[in-house]
């Protein structure tokens, strides 16, 4: 028999803007991820609007070592290359997850269509950690298009959408380092939804629009509850539209050095990636 978890805390997002281009809300970083492990950072862009403009706006090319960055894109268009030579476009319901590991350069700005017409823009981007052993693994690119993410349609309506991890018998697609579970799932009003996750794992549930209830505390858009691991299930009611993102994994248990765009385990690697970085061992953006 499943038992309810409970609310650990609720947080609420805070504005947040990122090179010249998205703006929006940070739900937490990396300095204050520890109640969130394996995830490191959460940011909602959007939905904002983007004036057409000849010149895509968004973030310049920088670096990152340690970690993974995944992006889900629900409206708009964003482009990324990075200097191991990847170089794709990302539309509504796709999903980019890059492994930066041992270090990579990359650039993520509005797609350049896009960017002429203008329009709304709303994505979500997550770092997520690498165990030690991984952290200087040769870096990795995954374009998940929308078409290859599995879907169902929930008994009381709506969708949940598995990227990666295992939930209600969806399989997602995105290759991991460690035990995780991203999902994202749209309720209709009045409805009631039961997911199973396992206890052992951190979860953590981010409203991306509309407001849902959980254990009788109703969650608003830009809000963050973190469960406490005293259950397997969680139960999400609805009384409008919603739609929400469902963040679960098994926490890596292991020191934490992080400073800027570099999450190691400790203050000597994080030298060392300045000093690599610097030194061109990361790649350059073609």
């Amino acid at each position: 028999m499943s038992t309810q978890r409970t609310i650990a805390d609720i947080r609420t997002a805070t504005p947040n803007s990122v090179g010249d281009g998205f703006i929006g809300l940070n739900a937490f970083h990396p300095q204050g991820s520890r109640p969130f492990n394996p995830f490191l950072l959460l940011d909602h862009h959007g939905p904002m609007q983007v004036k057409p403009s000849n010149k895509p706006k968004g973030v310049d090319q920088h670096p990152h070592r340690g970690f993974e960055t995944v992006t889900i894109v629900y409206e708009g268009a964003l482009e990324h290359r990075d200097s191991a030579g990847n170089h794709g476009k990302l539309f509504a319901g796709d999903v980019q997850w890059m492994t930066a590991a041992s270090g990579i350069i990359h650039e993520e700005k509005h797609e350049k269509e896009f960017s002429r017409q203008g329009g709304q823009l709303d994505f979500v981007q997550l770092w997520v950690n690498l165990p030690a052993k991984d952290k200087m693994s040769l870096p990795n690119y995954q374009d998940i298009s929308a078409s290859k993410i599995p879907t169902s349609v929930l008994p009381g309506r709506g969708n949940l959408r598995v990227i990666a991890g295992e939930l209600a018998g969806l399989q997602g697609p995105a290759s991991t380092f460690s035990p995780i579970v991203v999902a994202d799932l749209t309720l209709t009003a009045g409805q009631s939804e039961t997911l199973t996750i396992p206890t052992d794992y951190a979860l953590m549930i981010y409203v991306l629009g509309g407001s849902a209830s959980l254990i009788g505390e109703t969650i608003n858009r830009g809000q963050l509850a973190l469960m406490n691991n005293d259950g397997d299930a969680v139960t999400l009611s609805t009384s409008t539209d919603a739609k929400v993102l469902i963040l679960a994994g098994e926490p890596i248990r292991e020191p934490l050095a992080v400073y800027g765009p570099f999450v190691m385990n400790t203050r000597e690697e994080i030298l060392e990636a300045f000093e690599d970085f610097q030194n061109g061992k990361m790649g350059v953006l073609k």
